[in-house]
């Protein structure tokens, strides 16, 4: 993170892109995506699901703290849910998690849901 970064982002908000429990790949994942943002940031996300449970999830991005914030908050709104509880998150439930969080970056939530249902999709498409 730099020095400008601290200066638009909340404390809070700082906190969870610096203890991110969700950050990473996975090996031989169940579902994978990979979507590009219109900012040009980039996000995947991988899943592990059981008895149609999200039992891990992992998300990789190498955009700014608000993507990074973002998909750590949408894997943790999802881990342990059911596939239906996770396609009903939206990408306001994600922002409201993150009060603070710049508006000029509230596109960062729609990218990070995004990224989510195109993984459940590549699992519940897959024959």
């Amino acid at each position: 993170m730099t020095a400008e970064d601290n200066s638009i982002y909340p404390s809070h908000i700082l906190t969870i892109a610096k203890n991110t429990q969700h950050l990473g790949r996975l090996n031989g994942p169940d579902a994978s995506s990979y979507v590009k943002g219109p900012c040009g940031d980039e996000m995947e996300f991988y899943l592990i699901i059981n008895n149609n449970m999200i039992e891990e999830v992992k998300f990789y991005t190498n955009g700014c703290v608000a993507t990074l914030v973002c998909g750590e908050t949408t894997a943790d709104l999802v881990e342990g849910k059911t596939l239906d509880e996770a396609l009903a998150i939206s990408p306001k439930q994600v922002k409201d998690k993150l009060p603070g969080l710049p508006l000029d970056h509230s596109h960062c939530s729609i990218l990070a849901v995004t990224t989510l249902f195109r993984a459940i999709a590549d699992y519940l498409l897959k024959p």
